[in-house]
Formats: structure tokens, C-alpha cells, sequence
């Protein structure tokens, strides 16, 4: 498979540098900041997506709903950070940090310009492209970020915000809870999120009891972890986000050869 890569070595490595600050410092002496990407990390997951793997992955993701696209693509030798919450924050631990770094976001173009966008995630053994979904919403909105955010994903509204050390701006959301644009300080959102999702971690009633869409999560995850993923409660707002997120971003991820699917994560 043929790949219009920005080159290797250095090239990647250089593209990898640009545009990216060090992680926003903690408004509140007592909270911890979110884990910062370094270069070389950036520079490796970045590498990841150019690989024959990374690459299946993507054309698969293109190839839906539609004619099979070509398997010519140009992947992007820049990547985008991608944050999830926290689950000590979302707990109310002290000085848990807001969010865990969930992937790198690394765009693939197709050459009739559709767009996918590759999930490179850490692991024990290095970065791995886990999925990919449709469009580039990661790398567009990480364009509208001050020099001190990073982009923090709330997966059960479908929402992303900018995540600064003192709050969070929600840039956009399926299900917004937040006005879009408005500034909510970090003690204040840490509240919001505990009150929908505290009840539904793992150990929970929820989880116990089996509640729609629970995805049981690893006791002793590898570090780097990939963060646990909590979904909404019962209810119509559920199948509505489940619909609109499906339709809106389909995702793809390389099949198990053991088995026919793959457990589906977020949204």
C-alpha cells in the first residue's frame, strides 16, 4: 500500500514539534496538570500512523457508505493530542487532574479529499493506531486552541472543550451541557461531571447491573492507560447520541483474525 507520507526521520519528527505547547499548568496549587505529550511521544505516535497497519485502517474507515476509495493516501506527519476525563477527577478525588491522554489524532486524506482520522494509541509496546473515525474534528478544533489548551474529550455528550489550567470551554458537543463558548471553571465542571457520571464508573451499581452500553475496563491497565470510557444513563438521550455519533463519525479498527468483531468503544 502505497502512502503520500511528508517523509520519515526527521520530517516526521520536525512536523510532530510544531504547534503543540506544554500542557496547561493548574490553576489550583493542589490539583495535578494533565500528563504532558513530549516530543519524542509525539514525534513516535505520529510515526505509528504511517505504518501498512495504520494505513488498512484508515482506507477501511473510507471505504464506508460509500465506493471503495483508493488506497492512496496522504497522511498527515503532524499529530493532535486528544484528552479524556479523568476518572479521579470525575470521582472528586483531590488533585486528580481533569483529563488522561486518550490517543493521538492523526488525519489520513483520501484523493478525492475525504477525510479520516487515525486513533494512535499508547500501549505497553509502543503507539498503535486502535480505530479510526470519519472526518478531522480533533485536528480542526485543535486550530482554535489559546497556547495554553489542550483538547479534552467528554465522550458521553459527544462534547470537546478546550482545557485551560484554571476551566474548560466546550467548542462543540452532540449533547451539549455547557453553552457552547462559555468559560466554566475547572471546580465547577468537576462538579457537573461528578453529579452525570460518578454513579457509573466501574464497581458501580450501574456496572454491576449491567447498564446499557457499560464497557467493563482492565483491573490493572498497561501505563500509558487508555482512561475508561463511561456512557450515559438509560434513557432516550442515549439512543439519540448513539444515533447521531454513528452516523456522523463511523468508526473503523483492523479485525481480530480469532474473531468476527471487536469490542466498540466510545461513541
Amino acid at each position: 500500500m502505497a502512502a503520500r507520507s511528508a517523509g520519515a526521520g526527521f520530517a516526521l519528527v520536525a512536523a510532530a514539534l510544531l504547534g503543540f505547547g506544554p500542557a496547561p499548568a493548574s490553576a489550583d496549587p493542589g490539583r495535578a496538570e494533565v500528563r504532558p505529550v513530549t516530543a519524542a511521544e509525539l514525534a513516535d505516535a505520529v510515526a505509528a500512523a504511517h505504518t501498512p497497519a495504520a494505513e488498512r485502517i484508515a482506507v477501511a474507515n473510507l471505504r464506508r457508505g460509500g465506493p471503495p476509495a483508493s488506497e492512496h493516501l496522504d497522511v498527515a506527519a503532524s499529530g493532535v493530542p486528544a484528552y479524556t476525563l479523568d476518572p479521579g477527577f470525575v470521582r472528586g478525588d483531590p488533585g486528580a487532574p481533569p483529563g488522561l491522554l486518550a490517543y493521538v489524532a492523526v488525519v489520513a486524506t483520501a484523493p478525492g479529499g475525504e477525510r479520516t482520522t487515525m486513533e494512535v494509541e499508547p500501549g505497553p509496546t509502543g503507539w498503535t493506531v486502535g480505530a479510526a473515525l470519519s472526518g478531522d474534528d480533533e485536528q480542526r478544533l485543535a486550530h482554535t486552541l489559546p497556547p495554553d489548551a489542550v483538547l479534552l474529550r467528554e465522550p458521553q455528550i459527544n462534547g470537546w472543550y478546550a482545557l485551560t489550567g484554571s476551566g474548560v470551554r466546550l467548542l462543540q458537543a452532540s449533547l451539549p451541557q455547557n453553552p457552547v463558548g462559555a468559560e466554566i471553571p475547572l471546580a465547577l465542571y468537576q462538579q457537573q461531571v461528578h453529579e452525570r457520571y460518578a454513579d457509573k464508573m466501574p464497581g458501580s451499581t450501574y456496572q454491576r447491573n449491567g447498564g446499557i452500553g457499560f464497557r467493563q475496563q482492565p483491573t490493572s491497565p498497561p501505563a500509558p492507560a487508555r482512561p475508561p470510557l463511561w456512557l450515559l444513563p438509560i434513557g432516550a438521550a442515549v439512543l439519540l447520541l448513539a444515533g447521531a455519533v454513528l452516523w456522523w463519525r463511523r468508526r473503523s479498527r483492523e479485525p481480530a483474525p480469532a474473531r468476527e468483531n471487536s469490542l466498540v468503544r466510545k461513541g
